[in-house]
């Protein structure tokens, strides 16, 4: 998906804030005030000593800097913890938007930007971590990296409202995961997949979300939440459920999934790992 262009520094300084919680945006701008405050108050200690003329100019210089940081840097802080709580609130207005449509249809009358937002969204509720990347150009590149149980998935967003999805998105997605070292990977669309592209994603730890898919797994994070944990959302990626021919683990017994090896000599390749892990750590070969 496009991206637009970075303008200045200060603008990826506030870019950055607004990842973050809005409070820890407020807490950096306090921080970042009373520290170059300090810096900019600070007397200067002259001692009449030709060798101290240096030192006095290097310390007024930076005795500058700081008057105007002490501004400058709090009000960028301030900013993007804003972006952020603004962020926040159109996640929860497109998740309430969402849940409420009864069709698909709601997803193609959004921009990329609110589709990848939404998307964020349903895998937090999923219990998640998730870090957007800014992708890699134009409808290229990862969207999202999720984190979970000590593990990294990588997911691609692709808004397409005329288009089905093709095998080319998936093999490409299985390329970066292979070479970033992420366990599994998510496809995420508004519309559909080709047959070759659902071909292709089985057995490779790679879980394709249509539209339809993708509401009902917003819903499903809405219901646990509303239900305090008594309600458990339908599984994704390494918490998916095993297929009937999978192995049992060779330490515990239990069920598991097809993995992507992340390092080592096998990096790249699939095996077997349990699905409990970290608890359990036993593997079987492909």
């Amino acid at each position: 998906m496009a991206r637009r262009s970075r303008a200045s520094t200060a603008e990826d300084l506030m870019d950055l804030v607004a990842l973050l919680p809005w409070w820890a945006g407020i807490s950096l701008a306090l921080l970042s005030y009373f520290i170059l405050h300090a810096v900019a108050s600070a007397p200067l200690v002259l001692s009449g000593a030709r060798q101290d003329v240096g030192q006095l100019v290097t310390s007024s210089l930076w005795r500058g800097l700081a008057y105007a940081g002490q501004f400058i840097l709090p009000f960028i802080c301030a900013i993007g913890a804003l972006a952020s709580a603004l962020h926040r609130r159109s996640r929860r207005a497109l998740v309430d938007s969402a849940t409420k449509s009864k069709a698909a249809d709601a997803l193609e009358e959004m921009t990329w930007r609110q589709f990848e937002l939404l998307v964020g969204e349903g895998f937090r509720r999923q219990g998640y971590t998730v870090s957007e990347t800014g992708g890699g150009g134009a409808d290229g590149g990862i969207d999202l990296v999720l984190g979970k149980g000590g593990e990294r998935f990588f997911v691609q967003c692709k808004q397409w409202k005329a288009f089905k999805v093709g095998v080319t998105v998936v093999r490409e997605l299985y390329g970066v995961m292979a070479a970033g070292g992420a366990t599994g990977g998510f496809v995420v669309t508004s519309g559909r997949f080709t047959q070759e592209a659902v071909t292709f994603a089985s057995g490779r730890n790679i879980q394709l979300i249509d539209g339809q898919a993708l509401l009902e797994l917003i819903r499903d994070g809405r219901t646990a939440r509303r239900s305090e944990g008594t309600h458990r959302a339908r599984p994704l990626a390494s918490d998916a459920a095993p297929l009937s021919d999978t192995p049992s683990c060779p330490l515990c017994t239990g069920s598991m999934v097809r993995r992507i090896a992340r390092r080592g000599s096998s990096v790249g390749n699939s095996f077997w790992g349990c699905s409990t892990y970290p608890s359990c750590g036993g593997t079987r070969p492909v």
